[in-house]
């Protein structure tokens, strides 16, 4: 039996674990990637709670959180509920659906940024010339991460709305049949029936949802790079700064520490969860 997982396990083992652990130590120490590290004790952390950018890295994370547990989740609720009463055409809109997320990331951004965000060649330029004035919101700091977040919703939301129809094509057809026969309507149905059904798969949604926005990089450093002036940094972004720009891997190390407490404390919340409803 070991012997089966031990190809996994070595793997996991030399790429997770080892990493991590390395890491935990680097935030301890003081090291430029050059010289020999220097252990430092709570040196970082306290000049990483010290420091004004984290506070607002933190903030911009939290508020990014709150946007994909709410906006994407009810769009894939709703779509799936949609594709899973309609007949014709169902491959067809998940197809659809789900294109944004097999292009890559980079190509994404450039494509909204250019030809969407461009207040000359882009759509917003198109309308200013019919008198609809759109600025940019990457270039300010009130809607900057608004900005980057709404590109995101566009390659996300398909993924859940594909998951959340698999999870719905699993519950009985008899107790949908019955729920319309009572009289309900497309919301009802969504609210009595549906939506229980999937609890399980909704909850485990929202807890990847914690974890992917406490990780989120790709979009920021591509479309403002934490700019401007600070307003769309998120942990992942000051952590790459400290590392690569500022030359303190123990103070990244440090920040990267605080991005896996949160996701860890999400595991842990929806582990808990999971063995609550399993006892009842």
């Amino acid at each position: 039996m070991w012997l089966f997982a031990l190809p996994a396990l070595s793997i996991n083992v030399v790429i997770i674990l080892i990493p991590a652990l390395l890491t935990i130590a680097l935030a301890f120490c003081q090291w430029d990637g050059f010289s020999m590290p220097v252990f430092v004790g709570l040196a970082n952390f306290n000049a990483v709670f010290a420091d004004r950018v984290f506070w607002i890295a933190l903030g911009n994370n939290i508020k990014w959180t709150l946007i994909f547990l709410t906006v994407p989740i009810a769009i894939g609720l709703f779509a799936a509920t949609l594709l899973l009463i309609i007949k014709r055409g169902r491959t067809l809109f998940q197809i659809v659906y789900f294109m944004p997320v097999v292009v890559a990331t980079a190509i994404t951004a450039r494509v909204w940024q250019g030809m969407i965000y461009n207040p000359n060649t882009g759509v917003f330029g198109l309308l200013q010339r019919f008198g609809i004035e759109l600025a940019d919101p990457l270039a300010h700091t009130e809607s900057a991460l608004y900005g980057i977040a709404a590109v995101d919703l566009w390659h996300w939301w398909g993924f859940l709305a594909v998951i959340f129809l698999a999870a719905l094509r699993q519950v009985p057809q008899e107790m949908v049949e019955a729920a319309r026969l009572d009289g309900a309507g497309f919301f009802g149905l969504m609210r009595h029936i549906l939506i229980p059904a999937i609890a399980p798969t909704i909850k485990l949604m929202m807890v990847m949802t914690v974890i992917w926005s406490f990780l989120v990089f790709d979009f920021v450093y591509i479309l403002t790079q934490g700019g401007p002036a600070y307003s769309s940094e998120v942990l992942s972004t000051l952590a790459y700064r400290n590392a690569f720009f500022e030359f303190d891997l123990g103070r990244a190390a440090a920040v990267a520490l605080v991005i896996a407490l949160f996701g860890l404390t999400a595991t842990f919340a929806y582990v808990r969860l999971q063995a609550r409803e399993g006892a009842n």
